[in-house]
């Protein structure tokens, strides 16, 4: 349709500038080409710098700097009110561009880190000032918000809470339109203080498609919880997505689903303990009429119990994601491979979780990875010896994999030279991100040099640490690598993280 529009004649050149709009919302996730979008003309800036800060708390590896810009944007009296304390300069003027009102998602917890980011000697009475200057700017810009992320897991963070619940509360529009919402807390006493908040939003929001629900401990305050919930599942018609966090009991929490039965497409579970919910999993998916896709990542309890009840579902669905941290029961793994192995595009294991198992079960294992695992495109393996990774690598390379993830297991030296002239050479052409542990120096530039027609062609994203050294630190060779348009990541804060993966 596109082409078709642009070369149909004169008279649909009017149609160009929307063109253009839509191919730069291709890359809405791209921070590097919009950057240098906005060189390219004014119709190109114009179109780049909303998307480029619809989220900019989330950008990885920023200086910050962002915040000024946004407080730019303040009215007089608050903008004086932060320089007669030393918060912003005096010559911080208004900004071309009407920057808060590009704001499409929040989270609260990535908001205050980015304060203290930008403004690391900040007070907390300060920082606090700052984020409530943030926030109602934000509001009184009326920004479209799209997502809506509230994260506390510390005491000290119920100030923020406080600061979001009033503001919130005060004006409804600023989230009635909201289709993603997260909720994620890990202290205890929050429970009953967000509780006006989580009930303002059932009845506030009516078109929230997915929803995140993280809580971290068991106890009296729980049952608001599970009472609102019930709530955001009865008011809510269109839920599609939902994501479990919980490091205790989810039961009652799971049982809810039924009231999402004719809309629920797609489940993930981050650190669920199945044992809480191993006896009515079976019968609650079955009740689930269009489910598509469950993640699990680093879950508690897969056991053959669990993924017997799995396997005996009666609809159809995919599992996506396998991200194991926990020790399991092998032929349990096995099994679950081999029913769901071809719709697998995230997995992850270590050498640890095979810790006493037999060889020959481990082969079988491995066998059965290579064999039903054809579709793999996050790929991570911790602590594991060379051999076997190189393996598993050189026999899934023709699959579409783009992230790889290796630690390897090199306690004896068993890691030589050849290893990373193999390594380098069986990567897969598709490879748009690596990251690598226990590199030995002198084998990097081995690695590199087997690789490098990959790099230049497909890599994006590296994140190395060789010998407990961070490639980042090496400014040398950061610089030789952006010569190529690769990005060179600190190891510990790379792109992909945890659950972020079933979102790409």
């Amino acid at each position: 349709m596109t082409y078709s529009k642009l070369f149909s004649g004169n008279s649909e050149l009017g149609n160009l500038p929307e063109l253009i709009c839509e191919i730069i919302k291709y890359f809405r996730n791209d921070f590097s080409t919009l950057y240098s979008c906005i060189l390219v003309n004014r119709l190109w800036c114009r179109l780049a710098i909303p998307l480029l800060w619809e989220d900019p708390f989330s950008i990885y590896a920023q200086n910050f700097q962002f915040i000024e810009i946004y407080l730019g944007n303040l009215n007089e009296d608050a903008k004086q009110h932060l320089v007669d304390r030393n918060l912003i300069a005096k010559n911080c003027s208004s900004t071309l561009f009407n920057y808060p009102s590009f704001i499409k998602r929040l989270n609260t917890n990535k908001i205050f880190r980015s304060i203290g980011n930008w403004h690391p000697a900040l007070m907390d009475c300060w920082t606090i000032l700052v984020y409530r200057s943030l926030f109602k700017m934000f509001i009184e810009n009326e920004g479209n918000l799209h997502s809506f992320e509230f994260e506390y897991h510390t005491v000290l963070d119920f100030n923020y809470l406080k600061v979001t619940m009033e503001l919130t509360l005060q004006n409804p529009n600023f989230t009635c339109n909201i289709r993603n919402l997260k909720f994620s807390m890990s202290a205890t006493n929050i429970y009953i203080n967000m509780f006006p908040l989580l009930k303002f939003l059932c009845f506030n929001c009516n078109s929230i498609s997915s929803f995140y629900i993280g809580y971290g401990y068991k106890d009296g305050n729980n049952t608001l919880i599970e009472k609102c919930l019930t709530q955001m599942f009865n008011t809510q018609q269109s839920i599609e997505k939902i994501s479990f966090e919980c490091y205790n009991s989810l039961y009652d929490s799971f049982s809810l689903l039924t009231n999402t039965s004719n809309t629920l497409k797609i489940i993930t579970f981050y650190r669920v303990a199945y044992e809480e919910i191993i006896n009515n999993i079976q019968e609650i998916f079955n009740q689930l009429n269009v489910l598509e896709t469950i993640h699990i990542i680093y879950c508690y309890s897969l056991n053959s119990d669990f993924v017997q009840q799995i396997i005996n579902v009666i609809r159809p669905f995919k599992l996506k994601s396998l991200i194991l941290k926990y020790h399991f029961q092998v032929e349990s793994l096995q099994l679950l491979i081999q029913k769901f192995g071809s719709d697998l595009e995230n997995f992850e294991f270590s050498k640890g979780l095979l810790h006493g198992k037999s060889k020959q079960k481990r082969q079988k294992l491995f066998e059965s990875i290579i064999e039903y695992c054809t579709k793999i495109k996050y790929f991570s393996l911790r602590d594991i010896n060379i051999n076997l990774a190189l393996n598993l690598i050189e026999n899934i390379k023709k699959q579409s994999l783009n992230y790889l993830n290796i630690r390897f297991y090199d306690y004896y030296g068993y890691y030589e030279s050849k290893n990373s002239k193999n390594l380098g050479q069986i990567l897969p052409s598709k490879l748009e991100f690596l990251k690598l542990d226990l590199i030995k120096p002198n084998y990097l530039k081995i690695f590199l040099e087997n690789f490098q027609d990959t790099f230049i062609k497909r890599v994006k994203y590296l994140a190395i640490l060789i010998n407990c050294q961070d490639l980042v630190s090496l400014k040398d060779e950061v610089k030789e690598f952006e010569l190529y348009n690769i990005k060179v990541q600190k190891y510990d804060e790379s792109y992909i993280r945890d659950i972020d993966i079933v979102n790409n």
